[in-house]
């Protein structure tokens, strides 16, 4: 099985994001029928909010398109002992959730505060705190037959090369390989796929332009703006060699799932249907196909 059969895709995608200013939101229908219509099998839950939270309802607005639930990004506050209690609870509610919907992943991403307060360094007895809570967490995720793997992301505690090796080096925990944010983080993620391919649990695809991901780091731009300025380009478009991280994936016997989540964010008029977002998807999937048919040959 070619690994686009093993693709899924995301709402942010689709410019869909609960950030207040990021863009444009459309509407739910019209975002999982074209996800539908490019042929993608399953999405990832997306933004707090933007998809039911109800298993039932869930189901209700996915099974019409066709569509599974992969995957959802979970915030979680593992460094803070004061905050492991609650946290817990809400990994176990996170968990119920996708194990009743069919997902497979459970994304945990290390963030500092409930509420996304800014990143800063931890002290050795947080990062302790930290691997026993990616354990903890392990645990309800096994329990629900999900797998478990750390989203490296800007503004989390893990970002940075530094910090992702500091992960490998004393976490069993596995990742998602998130192409771009590796590579903003400063961790080439050929590199990583190389040498850690062992340890990725799940791909995210998406390319980077370099030169706007250098002004998000010396923090000329927020997140929001450095989307909104084209730092994910459509694969194939950005500064990443994403192919030689899917060959070198693919030929070390990596079966897992890819998701094409490529950030965007709609500014100026709403888009008509079939034009927008889709456009820039549907560019990528050439690409990637395009890719399978090398490697296949």
């Amino acid at each position: 099985m070619g690994f686009t059969a093993r693709m899924a895709t995301a709402p942010i995608s689709w410019g869909i994001c609960e950030v207040p200013g990021w863009g444009i939101q459309l509407p739910v229908d019209r975002v999982l029928a074209e996800m539908a219509s490019l042929g993608f099998p399953a999405t990832e839950l997306g933004s707090d909010g933007y998809l039911p939270s109800d298993p039932k309802e869930l189901r209700s607005v996915l099974e019409p398109h066709g569509l599974g639930m992969l995957a959802a990004f979970v915030p979680a506050v593992v460094h803070d002992p004061a905050q492991a209690d609650e946290t817990l609870r809400r990994m176990v509610d996170m968990a119920e959730l996708l194990q009743t919907v069919g997902a497979t992943y459970f994304n945990t991403a290390a963030v500092t505060s409930w509420d996304w307060k800014p990143r800063r360094e931890l002290t050795n007895e947080e990062w302790a705190h930290t691997y026993e809570m990616f354990a903890r967490i392990e645990e309800i995720t096994e329990a629900h037959g999900l797998i478990q793997v750390l989203h490296e992301h800007v503004g989390c505690i893990v970002e940075t090369k530094d910090e992702i090796q500091r992960v490998v080096d004393n976490s069993s925990i596995r990742f998602v390989l998130d192409t771009a944010h590796f590579a903003v983080g400063g961790y080439d993620p050929v590199d990583f796929a190389r040498d850690h391919g062992d340890r990725v649990g799940l791909v995210h695809i998406k390319d980077c332009d370099l030169a706007v991901a250098q002004r998000l780091n010396a923090g000329e731009l927020t997140l929001m703006e450095a989307v909104q300025g084209g730092i994910f380009p459509s694969v194939g478009r950005g500064d990443l060699d994403i192919a030689a991280v899917i060959t070198s994936l693919e030929s070390s016997g990596y079966d897992g799932w890819y998701v094409l989540e490529q950030d965007v964010a709609i500014t100026g008029e709403e888009p008509v249907e079939g034009e927008g977002p889709i456009e820039g998807v549907r560019e990528s999937l050439e690409y990637l196909r395009d890719l399978e048919a090398r490697l296949a040959a």
